[in-house]
Parts: structure tokens; sequence; C-alpha cells
């Protein structure tokens, strides 16, 4: 007769990787200071911007005042759902929809701050190629939405 001697499994996190909380953990550690000095530099940004002054900066919907809004959004990174009082305050100001929706959505989809952190994380061309896609999207979908108003009756 033969003896079988029983086989047991690697265990999990027995290899020569760390298991995958220490790992997660090394690399909050070293994102901590990219992060901390993110956001500080989004809050003094924000501060520096004055949110009121935007309507006198940007005019209706001319080509220019829909880039222009579409970099200022992308530099001062905000919270969707505050999105809904700049906005209705830009409307109030005079700014066209399509200057408006560019900006917001630049606002919270582009992160020109955080952009070392994001690139620290998932690497450099892919921090870049994001951006810079949701730039261009923020504008063309400033001008899909004014359209889709348009058609829909409303613009």
């Amino acid at each position: 007769m033969h003896s079988r001697m029983a086989s047991t499994p690697p265990r999990p996190g027995s290899g020569s990787k760390p298991p995958p909380l220490t790992r997660t953990l090394k690399a909050f550690a070293r994102l901590l200071p990219v992060l901390t000095a993110m956001l500080l530099l989004t809050s003094l940004l924000l501060a520096w911007l004055p949110m009121t002054g935007l309507a006198e900066v940007l005019g209706g919907d001319d080509p220019l005042d829909v880039l222009l809004g579409a970099l200022l959004g992308s530099v001062a990174a905000g919270h969707p759902s505050a999105g809904y009082v700049l906005g209705g305050e830009l409307r109030a100001g005079g700014v066209g929809l399509i200057t408006i929706t560019a900006l917001i959505t630049s606002w919270v989809t582009v992160g020109a701050v955080q952009l070392p952190a994001e690139a620290l994380a998932l690497g450099w061309r892919f921090a870049l190629v994001r951006n810079l896609l949701c730039l261009v999207l923020a504008v063309v979908l400033g001008y899909l939405t004014m359209i889709g108003l348009a058609l829909a009756g409303g613009g």
C-alpha cells in the first residue's frame, strides 16, 4: 500500500508578495504627502478664484468663453452638488448655458490640481490622457446640451 501525503494548498499571502492589506497601506502611505499637498493647493486656488466674479469674466456662449469656462473648471475642482448652485449663480449673472455646462462638467471630471496624485497612483500617461479627454468632452458636452435643448424646444 502506498501512503499518500495530504497536500495542503498554500495560504493566501504566504507567497513572496506581502498581503493585500499591507500593499494597500504602503501605497496609501506613499500617496499621503501628495494628497495632502493637492488638497492644500486646491483650497488655495478656490480661495484665490472668486467664484462670484466668474460671471464678469465669462461672457456668453462664444467658443473662447466656453474654452475659458472649461479651463477654469478644470483648475477649480469641486463637488457635483455644488455645481447646481454655481450654475444658477452664473446663469443669473448672464453666462450662457454652453459655457456653464462646460465649466461644471470640467469642474467635476478634470483635475488639473489633482494630476500629480492621480499620476502617482495610475501613471502619467493614463492621468494625462484621461484629463485631456475629459476637458475636450466637457466642451463637446456643452454644445451637445444646447443642441439637445434646442431640439426639445427649450433653448
